[in-house]
């Protein structure tokens, strides 16, 4: 075993440790507001802050994402952290993908009826570009193709701070009536 890995089991690693703490709002209470609201509405009420964020958002450092709600279409902001990055030295792929996901569910949630809901049924990312804390305030749009009685479509980019295409994805979306 080599004297580094030794030195870590032993709970001596030299290097400075880092530490983040957050706190997130009861989730059943942000699914209960999504059943009574329009998606439109709904996305609304989380960028003004009436509604809480969901817990993925202060995971992420996401809680003041959003830019702009349209009907189709959704525009969230990212900051790129050290807490993101792989073991390669750039944000994870999963990372970059739960956001990708948010913003093309989030479009195909705008167009929605109240008392209607959706989930992902499949993802497809594309990754152009690494991103790291040095890629500066990352955009993410989110734009609908196309949304039926059962199943909607969206496609969305993430550009780095200068415009360039970091990663894109299209999505499909189940929609179904809310459980009552």
């Amino acid at each position: 075993m080599s004297e580094e890995i030794t030195t870590q089991l032993q709970g001596l690693d030299p290097r400075p440790e880092r530490t983040r703490t957050h706190s997130w709002s009861d989730p059943g209470a942000l699914a209960d507001g999504a059943k009574t609201r329009s998606g439109l509405e709904f996305l609304q009420a989380l960028a003004s802050g009436e509604l809480a964020g969901a817990p993925v958002f202060t995971t992420l450092g996401m809680e003041t994402a959003f830019l702009e709600i349209a009907k189709g279409r959704v525009v969230m902001q990212f900051v790129p952290r050290e807490y993101h990055y792989n073991v390669i030295g750039s944000v994870h792929g999963g990372v970059i993908t739960t956001i990708l996901d948010t913003v093309v569910a989030c479009a195909v949630h705008s167009t929605l009826p109240a008392g209607t809901g959706y989930t992902t049924l499949e993802i497809k990312v594309n990754f152009t570009r690494a991103v790291r804390v040095n890629s500066g305030v990352l955009r993410c749009e989110g734009n609908v193709i196309t949304v039926g009685r059962t199943i909607g479509t969206a496609e969305g980019r993430l550009l780095d701070s200068q415009g360039r295409v970091c990663a894109y994805a299209t999505t499909t979306c189940l929609i179904f009536p809310h459980a009552p």
